[in-house]
């Protein structure tokens, strides 16, 4: 009977202690819209304090974009989604490659709207989190011209928020690439797909190199 209720005992403080952890994980989870804040905020004074440099040699964006912006992407299921039901169809390596293809993709969109970005202000609202989902709704302010909605669907993984997708002025990141993706697919499959990636990813190497 001793035995029994000291196994009841450790097996109560492992509970507790796991449960414990757990809520101090969730209790130190940064808000959705508070991660995009600070890095919304960290990008724009990097770029106006690198602004001259940057102009020179256009490829600090991409550094910019690995360290800032890339770690809080959910890349692997935006690939997903991008690609839709054609993920099913492709062999392990060849999802390894498009995942591979698609971050760079991502990274040089990124770095080529960081690049034209100066003096454009962002606005967050209040967004409310269920079951690990959220979507972040928010406004850039351009002096001069008409403010642009964007909205973040974003996700918990690995204990913080990562974005899965973006949608610019009602239009979702995704969704459009994957119609151009589809495309490719009926076209050439897989192989032509990441065939048409590479050159895209690769031309666009080219052209902020002749840029520069």
């Amino acid at each position: 009977m001793k035995v029994v209720n000291r196994f009841r005992f450790w097996l109560s403080w492992t509970l507790v202690l796991l449960l414990g952890s757990g809520a101090l994980r969730a209790q130190s989870l940064e808000s959705p819209v508070d991660m995009l804040q600070r890095t919304s905020n960290q990008v724009i004074a990097v770029l106006k304090e690198k602004r001259e440099q940057i102009e020179k040699d256009p490829d600090l964006v991409y550094e910019l974009v690995d360290e800032y912006i890339l770690p809080h992407l959910d890349d692997v299921t935006m690939a997903k989604l991008a690609l839709g039901k054609n993920w099913r169809k492709a062999s392990r390596e060849e999802k390894i490659q498009f995942v591979d293809a698609f971050r760079t993709l991502l990274v040089r969109t990124y770095s080529k709207s960081l690049q034209e970005f100066r003096d454009q202000q962002i606005n967050f609202f209040p967004a409310e989190a269920k079951d690990g989902k959220a979507v972040v709704k928010s406004e850039v302010i351009q002096p001069g011209g008409p403010s642009i909605p964007v909205a973040y669907r974003m996700r918990v993984k690995d204990n913080a928020w990562k974005v899965y997708d973006i949608s610019i002025e009602g239009v979702s990141l995704v969704t459009s690439y994957r119609g151009t993706f589809t495309q490719e697919f009926r076209k050439g499959g897989m192989k032509g797909l990441l065939k048409m990636l590479r050159a895209k990813n690769g031309s666009s190497t080219q052209t902020a190199k002749a840029e520069s």
